[in-house]
């Protein structure tokens, strides 16, 4: 475990110093969906900080018996409105927000528990219809919907592009990303940040890093092929 995870950080390093860019600007989440809660510990205990999950129930019995260790948790799997109420008790950043609608359902419980939830929102950028996510040319608007919400905080974008097992025919969607996130940037939309990309997985995460990517989801590369 340890020397996988330290692989990922030694090409992420890498990616980063090819890009000049710095290593602290780039956040690795280890997607842990499907792990055992015993082996997210051996990968805590080896130095992953922040862990990807991608459904409510498997993530709350892992997060509880986890409890002690003090990691940083990532809803990124597609999410409903009625589970609005569990993400918000159980994650730091909610990666995969789409609609209107959700972010209500996310504002109204967080208030309840008197929580800012940092969120991200979630853009299909190549209008793929398997895959969850505002497109592009409805997302200034939905964004100046959203920050209105006193207990919603936007980070920045998330996206996941098409599979081609190939990095080269993926960069063109990081690149779309990148690039609606600094039109987002010149609206000034108030209560807006775009301070996180949220791009990158185990086949293209150095590719999404010379994109401009913050935050990469890398399950396979540190915890192997999944069941």
């Amino acid at each position: 475990m340890k020397d996988r995870l330290e692989a990922v950080k030694k090409r992420i390093k890498a990616a980063a110093e090819a890009a000049n860019r710095t290593l602290d600007s780039i956040r690795l989440v280890a997607v842990s969906k499907t792990v055992p809660a015993e082996v997210v510990k051996e990968a805590i205990e080896a130095g992953a900080t922040d862990l990807g999950e991608n459904y409510i129930q498997e993530a709350r019995e892992k997060i509880s018996a986890l409890a002690m260790y003090p990691a940083i948790w990532h809803y990124i799997g597609h999410l409903q409105s009625n589970k609005a109420k569990y993400a918000v008790r159980m994650f730091d950043l909610i990666h995969s927000v789409d609609s209107l609608k959700l972010a209500k359902e996310l504002d109204k419980h967080a208030a309840k528990i008197d929580k800012i939830q940092p969120i991200l929102l979630q853009v299909n950028v190549a209008k793929e219809d398997s895959k969850s996510g505002v497109y592009v040319e409805d997302t200034l608007r939905l964004l100046k919907e959203i920050g209105t919400l006193e207990n919603i905080s936007v980070k920045g974008l998330m996206t996941m592009p098409p599979y081609f097992n190939a990095p080269e025919k993926v960069r063109p969607f990081f690149a779309a990303l990148r690039e609606l996130r600094d039109r987002i940037k010149n609206e000034g939309i108030p209560h807006i940040a775009m301070d996180e990309l949220s791009m990158g997985m185990t086949g293209d995460f150095e590719t999404a890093i010379q994109e401009g990517a913050t935050i990469v989801r890398i399950g396979t590369a540190i915890f192997g092929a999944r069941n």
